[in-house]
């Protein structure tokens, strides 16, 4: 299950996701918001990487206007590695080397096109588990 959340200026990028998802099949649950209506980032943030850290749900997709701000929230969460990526290289590179959890974007700096081609590289790519990203991994968390 994958969590996704946005504020008002990722809303239009969130159902854009959302429909992408359903088009693959993949089940997640929306964390909000639930319109273009102006919010705080951060209620949406915490909601998403609190669901992943629980193990509700696998992983987490935030998006807000930049994705710094959610970006910031999400790894205040202990056990959350959240990145913010605007292209695949990154998607894939967070996936391979830091095991993400969360995909943060930025509505207002990747168009949709972009977005879902990040947002697969991300869901589809698996962790490499080789030891020297586990033994970093470690040292982040530790």
């Amino acid at each position: 299950m994958i969590a996704i959340g946005s504020d008002h200026s990722g809303f239009a990028l969130k159902q854009a996701l959302m429909a992408h998802l359903d088009r693959r099949g993949l089940a997640y649950k929306d964390f909000g918001t639930y319109s273009e209506a102006s919010c705080d980032y951060p209620v949406y943030a915490k909601a998403v990487a609190n669901a992943v850290v629980s193990g509700e749900c696998e992983r987490g997709i935030i998006i807000c206007g930049t994705g710094i701000g959610v970006s910031i929230t999400a790894n205040k969460i202990p056990g959350i590695r959240a990145a913010l990526c605007g292209d695949c290289f990154s998607a894939e590179a967070t996936r391979l080397h830091n095991d993400a959890n969360v995909l943060c974007m930025g509505a207002r700096v990747v168009g949709e096109g972009l977005a879902l081609k990040i947002a697969d590289t991300f869901l589809d790519t698996p962790f490499s588990n080789d030891e020297r990203h586990i033994r970093r991994i470690s040292m982040i968390e530790g």
